[in-house]
């Protein structure tokens, strides 16, 4: 481990204590687990302590952990996960916050603290599902107004539930179930026999 990325740790554990859940170094990054209670008091700490600063939230996605890794998990499915940057201390750190309900999975918002949360709150609201209590303006993003679920949750089936089309006849756009047909594609590479045979040029 770097002396920057050790000092990094030390500096989380000693500001932190006992609201951090886990603390992981791997590949060159710090990653901290904190529960939903901890999680507000937590980002504060971390943005206003000055041993930690890290004043730039620079990402924010929710993650479904439901099979990750190619294997089932236990515990909760739904995760706020959040990246941010001290441009001080040229530090960066990922933190993880898992929602305690999985039918309605809640992350208090951090809009309050960093305001670039605003739109990466609302994309992990709309493609995850993951509500943020505290939010201003927390409401679909990128999928339409009436659209039905959450397409980055992976029981969310490829082709969706409805479709959109237009219609001719009532000279408008109509909604109606899917009507594509589930299949497997398997992709076919077709050659010449010779293909790439310098001789046969």
């Amino acid at each position: 481990m770097s002396a920057t990325l050790e000092a990094l740790s030390q500096n989380l554990q000693e500001h932190l204590g006992d609201r951090l859940k886990s603390i992981k170094v791997a590949l060159g990054e710090v990653t901290i687990e904190v529960g939903v209670t901890d999680y507000l008091s937590v980002m504060q700490s971390l943005r206003d302590e000055p041993g930690l600063g890290f004043e730039e939230l620079i990402d924010l996605c929710g993650v479904d952990y439901s099979s990750y890794g190619h294997e089932t998990r236990e515990g909760p499915r739904f995760a706020a996960v959040t990246h941010l940057l001290s441009i001080a201390r040229n530090w960066r750190l990922r933190v993880r916050c898992f929602a305690a309900d999985d039918s309605f999975p809640s992350v208090p918002s951090v809009t309050a603290i960093w305001n670039s949360a605003d739109w990466f709150e609302r994309e992990a609201f709309d493609l995850y599902g993951i509500a943020f209590p505290g939010h201003e303006d927390l409401r679909r993003i990128l999928t339409d107004y009436g659209f039905i679920g959450h397409p980055f949750r992976k029981d969310f089936p490829i082709s969706g539930y409805v479709e959109m089309r237009y219609d001719p006849e009532q000279q408008r756009v109509i909604y109606q179930p899917v009507t594509i047909e589930p299949r497997e594609v398997t992709p076919r590479i077709v050659r010449e026999e010779n293909y790439g045979d310098v001789d046969n040029a």
